[in-house]
């Protein structure tokens, strides 16, 4: 358990729900960011979980555990830079692949 004058890890946890036709081409997408951000500082795990869907979609969601939150801000910066470097938007690719998307910051809590 962490002491007071420790710093908690922080959890991003993304959870999309994807149709079929665009798994394969959203995965390719997840991949590539998955392998950028485990490079980057305060990165402890990185994890692409699937949950088999009922009908035309399925479950994927990400999981990656930051030192803190200062490694966590960091690599969100990282990130951003990237994408404007490469020219790539989030936000238009989920649009355009019609996947429907949660995200969220989380941090442990004592039992």
């Amino acid at each position: 358990m962490p002491q007071p004058t420790e710093a908690k890890s922080v959890f991003r946890i993304d959870r999309f729900q994807v149709p079929t036709a665009a798994r394969d081409e959203f995965l390719d997408r997840v991949r590539f960011i998955r392998d950028f951000l485990s490079t980057q500082p305060g990165c402890r795990q990185n994890l692409v979980l699937e949950q088999a869907g009922e009908g035309d979609r399925s479950t994927i969601v990400t999981v990656v555990e930051w030192q803190d939150a200062t490694a966590f801000g960091n690599a969100r910066a990282a990130a951003a830079a990237r994408y404007r470097e490469s020219g790539f938007n989030p936000q238009a690719l989920i649009e355009r692949l019609g996947i429907e998307a949660a995200f969220a910051s989380c941090e442990p809590i004592a039992p």
